[in-house]
């Protein structure tokens, strides 16, 4: 997900290794759509509720529940499946014309009938906006939408892509109603009209209300008669306190690892349990390859061979990640170990201090870790000096930390000023390409001045026409080893996902996968 709006779901638990309950709840109570409304409290925020303009993972939580799109992800599946859609196909061998027919008898939530014209009126709608923080910079492939029918939609596209079925699939495909939406701008009264499983009932400052759309027509079987999303804009004490109280359900993104800590010891009396589930979420270091000191081969060497991501894992993050070596994570196909495989998994000084003479470089490297306190985390300035500590015992390196907002750290790496920074990454959609094309791509995301043209010019492209999606194995794996041999970013870890919730709420262990679909539909109450 766009790494201005991306929010991490890591940093959240410690003390876990003992006593972790994997999938609590995964036996429903059969209530079905009778059982209680439930309540759940996050410390992000819902930054927009028009799905052209929100490119965030709280907005996207809402944009998953209350529109849909032509396709979705199925829970515990990365492979796009239809929903709105009764069938969709590319139908020319080059990958670049994509059809979809709509199923019978969908309608938007006020009761008005969902056709073609909705679908391309929402595409273009969003192009046309193409809002600096909205989901438009996904599509530059997008030529034109047709719609020859009431139930047909064609989408012509400028360049083969055969991921634009899971970039439909995600949030930025969602379907508005023409009649309720302005084409030229952003609906601001923090209103929504979709036909997915919910309907937004209210939006507030401090909360937003869900019920059950009645006109929902599509692949989701609600579990619950509501739901209410509480905010606690980044007090975690506060949605602590809340939990253990029992004045909310479930606690999801932002609770600190000292406040699961406390929750863990209390465990029996609290009635609160912790539900795991698997993350494609990554972070890495980014070096900017114009910087004097960061831009040098053997700095950005020396670091790889110095970081040892398993003390990070375990001193920092508690174990709640697991060390990353590789630009796709595990679990997505194309996932390798290339930088595993060039520079170890132990530290090595020796191995280092050679990449640094090979580079002519014989004194200590003077370097600054750039890092933000919380957009990624609030463990990532730890994280960062506890690089810079290992970097320093080295004897090779004199690194120090220094913390920045997060508007003027994007201001100052899109200026060129920092060399190493901090980015976190939540994916679109769980594809090897939306881990590669956005950073290594032309015009990349990361701002850090890497262009390779194998990269840009032969793997992207062939690996984006490629619809068998099995058959992009070889040049993913190619990509990683030109990354990891070029060093423009160093992959550090992946994340775990975690929620929390009171023992008699259910559902959980299906909402917590790599497609990073919330699914307010699978939850209830017992």
């Amino acid at each position: 997900m766009n790494l201005r709006n991306q929010w991490s779901v890591l940093p959240l638990v410690a003390g876990l290794a003992s006593g972790l309950l994997t999938g609590c709840g995964t036996d429903s109570d059969g209530s079905g759509s009778g059982s209680s409304a439930v309540v759940m409290g996050m410390s992000d925020d819902v930054l927009a509720t028009d799905p052209a303009s929100g490119y965030d993972p709280g907005s996207w939580l809402l944009f998953n529940n209350v529109f849909q799109s032509l396709l979705a992800f199925p829970k515990g599946s990365t492979e796009p499946q239809p929903d709105a859609a009764e069938k969709c196909s590319f139908t020319d061998a080059e990958t670049k014309v994509y059809e979809c027919v709509l199923k019978d008898g969908l309608k938007f939530s006020n009761g008005d009938e969902l056709t073609s014209q909705d679908v391309k009126f929402s595409f273009d709608r969003m192009l046309k906006i193409n809002d600096d923080a909205g989901p438009a910079i996904m599509f530059p492939m997008l030529d034109q939408v047709e719609t020859p029918d009431e139930k047909t939609v064609v989408f012509r596209l400028n360049t083969p892509d055969a991921t634009f079925p899971s970039k439909i699939a995600s949030g930025a495909g969602s379907i508005v109603d023409h009649t309720q939406y302005d084409a030229d701008g952003l609906r601001e009264d923090g209103e929504a009209v979709g036909s997915g499983p919910y309907k937004l009932d209210s939006f507030g400052d401090d909360k937003a209300v869900f019920a059950v759309n009645d006109n929902y027509e599509g692949t989701a079987e609600v579990q619950n008669s509501g739901v209410t999303l509480k905010f606690f804009h980044g007090d975690q004490s506060a949605l602590k306190t809340d939990l253990l109280a029992n004045k909310i359900d479930i606690a999801y993104r932002g609770l600190g690892a000292s406040d699961i800590a406390d929750i863990e010891t209390a465990a029996d009396d609290s009635g609160v349990e912790v539900v795991e589930g698997s993350s494609a979420e990554v972070q890495h270091l980014v070096f900017n390859m114009d910087d004097p000191v960061a831009g040098q081969l053997g700095v950005r060497q020396a670091m790889a061979y110095l970081i040892d991501r398993d003390a990070l894992i375990r001193d920092v993050y508690q174990d709640t990640a697991t060390p990353l070596y590789s630009i796709v994570p595990a679990g997505i196909a194309g996932h390798n170990t290339s930088f595993f495989d060039t520079y170890g998994a132990r530290p090595s000084p020796a191995k280092a201090a050679a990449a640094l003479r090979a580079d002519g470089i014989t004194g200590k490297v003077k370097l600054t870790l750039w890092s933000t306190p919380s957009r990624y985390g609030p463990a990532t300035d730890d994280e960062l000096e506890a690089i810079a500590g290992q970097l320093g015992a080295s004897g090779l390196f004199d690194a120090d930390v220094k913390s920045v907002a997060f508007d003027q750290y994007e201001k100052d790496i899109a200026d060129g000023k920092y060399g190493v920074y901090v980015k976190g990454w939540v994916p679109d959609y769980p594809d090897a390409d939306n881990f590669t094309a956005p950073f290594f791509g032309k015009g990349n995301v990361l701002s850090n001045n890497y262009a390779n043209t194998a990269i840009t010019g032969t793997l992207i492209p062939r690996t984006a026409a490629e619809s068998d999606r099995a058959a992009t194995d070889a040049d993913y794996a190619k990509l990683q080893d030109i990354v990891a041999e070029d060093l423009p970013v160093l992959p550090v870890w992946q994340a775990k996902q975690y929620a929390v919730t009171r023992e008699n709420v259910y559902g959980l262990e299906y909402c917590l996968d790599a497609s990073t679909v919330f699914r307010f539909w699978e939850l209830s109450k017992g």
